[in-house]
Formats: structure tokens, C-alpha cells, sequence
């Protein structure tokens, strides 16, 4: 395929993020490997029924490993007029949600790039990666923004297609808009086409994690992709965009909720039976930073500090120190802060990586 842009829509690349020993993002109960190839595959059927004159073409169909180079190839060497990638998000805090859509060029934050870089990491799992990628480095920020630049001549289509996906997901089905966003990703960096990368939900959240895991929510998932490519492609061709209130979209019968997910054996910690899991463990920290940006947890600004962590609340970056047992050896700990600085430390409780409040602590416990 050349510059010129097509200007019809007749063969779409369906990309199923991660796959084979590489599971990408880890929830509670899932993995984003099963849950992205799930989507595609509802997301092809949508598409085959509803759009017969589109060919679709698949990077994998089943639990393969596909390295990133060659979902790229896929789509050029079948002269792809769309790529479509689909992942699954995960941060370190349970209390991020929402869906968000990105396609290929310069960071515009932080979080943008730590998106980028976690699903760049999948090359570290190829052989040779050094020699295919040119010797890129999924971990070095110089390396990500030189492959955000490559496909600037694809940007307005991309962007329009994002737009579409954006407002099927979030404002049809009422999912937190975090937006369309721009960075290096190295599944869409060799595309010679228009091409998104779509995170749709957070697994490390328990009620996305929900969501995505349900039939239901995969079946809607995809439907609102499909709605989407289908107004992209009307939008392309110069037709009329499809009214909702008018819809004719064949749909197929959704299963009943049992999940495809199976769960992958772990080995079981070494624990008393009257030990608290991870989740259930209540700590004490003591807040004394609070940044509109992130910042990793072992920055030079926190030096001298230990034990610390990062929560998002608010929309804001919040961080603690210690992971105290008792109400008292924090109180001990914020002094400490204090003298080091940090006068407005104070003491925040939590239950695993959930915050909670002092009252449910004490209920939780049993102290007063």
C-alpha cells in the first residue's frame, strides 16, 4: 500500500494483543491474552455478518504467540486499508477504570508512556528482538518517542477511527472516557495504514476486570468496536453515517456466562491457614506527597523515604510510606516525616491496595 489513502474500507487486520506464553496484563481473575482474543473473534463475526463486502484477517485465531513485527506484516502484506489492536489495561492501582483508544505518535505524558512501554515489553519474549527491532529498547524513553514519529502521514485517519471507538465505548456504553491518546507502540509503528491500539478496560479493577470477563460485556465490547469501524468506514466512503435509533445490526446469541477464561495453576504462598491474603491485609501509610503527574516510586524526590507506594485518587497521584501494622507505629513513622520535611504527612489506612476509611479499619479489626 502507498501513502494515498484508500478511500474505501475492504480489508481490515484484527489484532488480538499478547498470546502464547506471552499473557500480557495479569487481573484478579484473568489474563488480557484470553480476553483481547475473545473480543477479536466476536468482533470478526459482528463484521462478517453485518459488513460482507470487508475482508477480515486475523494476526492469530487461537493461543499463539505472534511477535510484533509480524502483526505488522500481516497487515501490509494482505495491503490492509485498517488495523485494529486489542489489549487490556493493568496499572498498580485497583481504582483505575475506563476505556481509551490510542494510535501512533509522540508521548504526551508520562502515563502515556508507561501504556506504551508495558506493551512494547512483548519483543523482550522474541528472539533476536535486538536485530528485528532495530536495537530498540522497550525500557528507554528516547526508543519510544523515535518510533512515535514513523506515521505521522496516517495520523488524521487514525485519529478519526479512534474518535469512533472512543465515543461507541464510553458514551454508548456509558464507560469512563479517558480519551484518545497518542503513543509509541510497535504494533503500529511498521502499519502502512490507519491503525488504533484499543485498551478496553482496566483488569487490575475489579468491576472492569467483570465487565471484560462476562460474555455479555465481551459481546458488547465488540459490538461497539464494530459500530464504530462501520461509521469510520462510512465516513471514508462519503456515505451517511448509521443512526443508532435505526439499527439494524445482526447480532449473534450471546452464551450464558460461563467463562472461557480457564486459570492457569499457580503455585499456592506459603502461608498459615490463619494468615491473611494480600487482600484482605489491612496496613497503615502515611501520605505526604500528592502530584498531578506520576512519578515512579523510586525517584531521587523520595530518597531517604521507605517503603514507598503510589495510589491514584481524584484524578491525582497520592503517595505513602511504610506499611505499619498499628495505627501507633505510623503515628511514630509520620513524626518522622514531619521532621524530615513532609508537614503535611498524615495517616491513610488500607485494606490490601484498597484504601478505606479509619471507622471501617476499626470495624474491620476490632480496635477501637
Amino acid at each position: 500500500m502507498n501513502c494515498a489513502f484508500a478511500q474505501k474500507v475492504n480489508t481490515v487486520v484484527l489484532d488480538a494483543g499478547h498470546g502464547g506464553h506471552d499473557t500480557g496484563a495479569l487481573g484478579k481473575n484473568s489474563r488480557e491474552k484470553d480476553i483481547a482474543l475473545s473480543i477479536v473473534l466476536k468482533l470478526r463475526d459482528y463484521i462478517n455478518d453485518n459488513m460482507p463486502d470487508v475482508k477480515v484477517i486475523l494476526t492469530r485465531d487461537d493461543d499463539t504467540f505472534v511477535e510484533l513485527y509480524r502483526r505488522a506484516h500481516i497487515a501490509n502484506e494482505n495491503k490492509a486499508d485498517l488495523f485494529i489492536s486489542i489489549h487490556c489495561n493493568s496499572t498498580r492501582s485497583s481504582s483505575v477504570y475506563g476505556v481509551e483508544t490510542f494510535v501512533m505518535g509522540l508521548h504526551k505524558s508520562d502515563a502515556n508512556l508507561a501504556v506504551a512501554k508495558a506493551e512494547n515489553a512483548a519483543i523482550l519474549l522474541e528472539d533476536d528482538y535486538v536485530e528485528k527491532y532495530d536495537g530498540f529498547d522497550p525500557n528507554s524513553p528516547e526508543g519510544n518517542i523515535f518510533f512515535s514519529m514513523m506515521q505521522n502521514s496516517f495520523l488524521d485517519r487514525s485519529l478519526s477511527l479512534a474518535g469512533n471507538v472512543q465515543h461507541e465505548l464510553a458514551d454508548k456504553l456509558n464507560k469512563f472516557n479517558r480519551g484518545v491518546k497518542q503513543a509509541g507502540f510497535l504494533v503500529l509503528y511498521k502499519t502502512a495504514m490507519p491503525s488504533v491500539l484499543i485498551e478496553t478496560g482496566f483488569i487490575c479493577n475489579a468491576n472492569d476486570e467483570k465487565f471484560l470477563l462476562s460474555a455479555k460485556g465481551q459481546d458488547q465490547t465488540a459490538e461497539a468496536i464494530f459500530k464504530a469501524l462501520r461509521n469510520y468506514k462510512s465516513q471514508v466512503e462519503k456515505k451517511t453515517p448509521f443512526a443508532s435509533n435505526n439499527d439494524t445490526l445482526i447480532k449473534r446469541e450471546i452464551p450464558s456466562d460461563t467463562d472461557n477464561y480457564t486459570e492457569e495453576k499457580k503455585p499456592e504462598p506459603n502461608r498459615t491457614t490463619n494468615q491473611k491474603t494480600d487482600s484482605q491485609k489491612i496496613s497503615y501509610r502515611v501520605q505526604f506527597a500528592t502530584y498531578p503527574e506520576q512519578l515512579p516510586t523510586d525517584s531521587q524526590q523520595f530518597k531517604g523515604l521507605e517503603n514507598v507506594k503510589m495510589y491514584v485518587h481524584s484524578g491525582a497521584y497520592k503517595y505513602t510510606s511504610g506499611d505499619c501494622a498499628d495505627f501507633e507505629s505510623a503515628l511514630i513513622l509520620r513524626k518522622s516525616l514531619i521532621k524530615k520535611g513532609y508537614s503535611d504527612a498524615f495517616v491513610v489506612v488500607f485494606k490490601g491496595n484498597e484504601r478505606i476509611t479509619n471507622e471501617e479499619a476499626k470495624r474491620l479489626t476490632g480496635k477501637k
